[in-house]
């Protein structure tokens, strides 16, 4: 049996990197990374996620890679009614929330909403942690 300890990276595919580093870095705080042959990846805490351009994806890639297919659930310290005065100050529209759901250690609560290709962003905080 393999046993698995993190998430090192995901693939997004995306429309226009570009674009898509902008959005992250100014709403989400990601650091760019770009590394190797031309590739470009957003990092923050000990993860990061891998940018793909739908026109051209890198080898090996999902069976369908395509923009605005993914659902990604971040977790932040930040409180609740702070993450909604940024996002509002960005201008970007909050889909749902905050709403109660569960992530992978319990309760969290969360905010949704969409990056510039169409993917559900949720940024979720545990109760108790500052």
């Amino acid at each position: 049996m393999i046993h698995l300890e993190r998430l090192d990276h995901l693939v997004l595919t995306v429309a226009d990197i570009e674009r898509s580093c902008a959005f992250y870095q100014r709403v989400l705080g990601m650091q760019v990374v770009r590394f190797g042959a031309g590739r470009t990846a957003l990092q923050f805490g000990q993860q990061k996620i891998n940018l793909h351009p739908a026109s051209a994806p890198l080898q090996p890639h999902a069976r369908r890679p395509t923009p605005g297919s993914a659902d990604l659930c971040l977790v932040t310290r930040t409180a609740t009614v702070d993450v909604l005065a940024h996002l509002q100050a960005q201008t970007v529209a909050v889909e749902e929330g905050p709403v109660a759901r569960t992530g992978a250690l319990g309760p969290i609560e969360s905010v949704y909403f969409r990056d510039p290709d169409g993917n559900l962003i949720e940024v979720s905080r545990y109760p108790g942690e500052a």
